[in-house]
């Protein structure tokens, strides 16, 4: 659990620097996009989503997968715990015309990516076109409510969380059996992606936002998927070659985006560096190993369960992965 907190708490620090240059007070109204690192729940409503937690998964059973997810806070949780802001609900947990509305909402669904094709084999996710598509739903029924200036002003002051690319490459790019990682090289890919967010971010911006922070990748070729295609289990540095230059090229895109765009105040929040630190040392976070590999198996940091009714039952000592295992996470 302590890694887990490590690595949430790394990126609030990097993202509470990033809106030093914002104004925004403690009941800032605030709008979340993003994939699983950011949900709180809105795949738990789509049907046939592959990409939820409520899945049995190595003899874990689902209520505690459901549990531990649920209740355990995900990077966004920690964030907006250390801006001092509130934690709004997921976008489809809430009526069409609920007043919850005006007091933000996270659109976020793990699998999504900027690529409407991403996660496709979850079947169901909210791409990020998805999410800003329900951001505009949103913003009509607030003006049904307190009228359009009101509403132009609302959206304006609201502050925007955007965490988004990992699954472009997860679970797309370097995926063997998908077409993109076929027909694109790296370059071409990664060019596909920045201008595709152009005309997102161009878009949230028509709708009224002014004040975003985009959270850039971490290393991915450090996570469980990539690790195990080294034969020694040490992170692909390919992969986090790749990581960067996207980070690279969205920053310089919400620079260039702040200079085209009137009052707009978009910023990059880069936890890549803090989060490599500390799966190289993660003795300075307060653990001994963040992640050994056994008989293939990747075996996480253990995380605690708190209903002793549960441990007890399901005697859970560690949340293991594997590639092969009948799993479905992002």
């Amino acid at each position: 659990m302590a890694i887990v907190q490590g690595l949430a708490l790394a990126a609030a620090l990097i993202f509470a620097a990033a809106t030093t240059s914002l104004t925004y007070a403690a009941s800032v109204v605030t709008y979340v996009f993003g994939d699983s690192l950011t949900e709180v729940g809105n795949n738990k409503y789509l049907q046939y989503s592959l990409a939820r937690s409520d899945y049995p998964c190595m003899n874990i059973p689902a209520q505690v997968l459901l549990w531990l997810t649920s209740f355990l806070p995900n990077f966004w949780d920690f964030e907006a715990a250390k801006l001092g802001i509130q934690s709004p609900p997921p976008y489809l947990s809430l009526s069409k015309n609920d007043d919850a509305l005006l007091d933000g909402v996270n659109y976020a669904s793990g699998g999504a990516g900027i690529l409407n094709d991403t996660g496709l084999y979850f079947i169901q996710r909210l791409s990020f076109d998805d999410q800003i598509d329900c951001f505009n739903k949103t913003k009509e029924v607030i003006k049904t409510k307190i009228g359009d200036a009101a509403t132009n002003k609302h959206v304006n002051e609201a502050l925007y969380f955007i965490g988004i690319g990992s699954n472009d490459y997860v679970n797309n790019f370097l995926q063997p059996f998908l077409a993109d990682g076929q027909q694109y090289t790296h370059d071409e890919f990664l060019e596909l992606l920045i201008s595709t967010l152009d005309q997102q971010l161009i878009r949230l911006y028509q709708l009224g936002a002014r004040k975003a922070v985009f959270h850039g990748l971490g290393p991915l070729g450090c996570i469980p998927s990539q690790r195990v295609k080294s034969k020694k289990g040490i992170c692909l540095k390919r992969v986090n070659e790749w990581a960067l230059e996207f980070n690279s090229r969205a920053q310089k895109l919400l620079n260039t985006l702040n200079q085209r765009l009137p009052s707009a105040k978009f910023l990059f929040a880069d936890t890549y560096g803090d989060v490599l630190d500390l799966i190289n040392n993660p003795t300075a976070y307060g653990e001994s190993e963040l992640v050994e590999f056994i008989d293939g198996a990747v075996i996480f940091a253990r995380v605690p369960l708190i209903l002793p009714e549960l441990q007890a039952k399901f005697k859970i000592i560690e949340l293991v992965s594997s590639v092969r295992a009948r799993c479905k996470t992002t």
